[in-house]
């Protein structure tokens, strides 16, 4: 992971639009992190779109991330894992899958990312920050401010989630976010390749 070269823009699948074909487009327009999340799937499941989209990943150079389930992404030689608070704990699947991969964890403060840098994450996702439809949540959004403080005492990357859209994107990178992570601002997108463009210009400050 290199945000200093290039800001991160995740896409995290849905349940209700098709993986393979939303990831082609939306890495075509820029995201260059996809983490495929499919709660309810079954093992053999998670594995065959893995297959299916690991490759997708691996021409567009974006990296490939699992969520939850360590064992389909060591099974599958994806790029990491994604991990939350009630998932197995970061210090043991950093353990499992060695120095080489990617082990993001989920965090709604600055003590729970902190405790995850320590356990030896290379990245956290913080949120919610914004307003949500795609998870309920148990507590308030965050707030963007809150990323300023978080990325104070972190030395990895925050990606930040939830509820962001276009309008929105800019708001944690100017507060040093190092990425965003977002589901319906493409998955809902009429155009998800130039939705994700937009993204990335948002997170740039650049028009467009």
């Amino acid at each position: 992971m290199n945000p200093q070269k290039d800001p991160i823009l995740c896409l995290i699948t849905d349940l209700e639009t098709p993986p393979v074909a939303m990831a082609e487009r939306a890495l075509k327009g820029g995201a260059n992190m996809l983490q495929l999340r499919r709660k309810n799937a079954s093992g053999r499941e998670l594995c065959r779109l893995a297959d299916a989209l690991l490759p997708i990943c691996r021409r567009a150079g974006a990296l490939f991330i699992i969520n939850d389930r360590l064992d389909v992404a060591l099974a599958t030689g994806a790029d990491g894992v994604h991990l939350g608070q009630e998932d197995l704990p970061v210090g043991e699947a950093r353990k499992l899958l060695g120095a080489g991969k990617i082990v993001g964890a989920s965090t709604s403060s600055a003590a729970e990312a902190l405790k995850a840098e320590r356990e030896g994450a290379d990245y956290v996702g913080f949120g919610h920050i914004f307003p949500t439809g795609s998870k309920t949540k148990g507590y308030p959004p965050l707030g963007p401010d809150a990323v300023d403080e978080a990325v104070r005492m972190l030395r990895i990357p925050l990606i930040a989630i939830g509820g962001i859209t276009l309008e929105n994107a800019h708001e944690p990178m100017r507060r040093g976010a190092s990425g965003i992570a977002v589901i319906s601002a493409v998955t809902k997108a009429e155009d998800p390749e130039e939705a994700s463009r937009r993204l990335l210009a948002a997170m740039k400050g650049e028009a467009g």
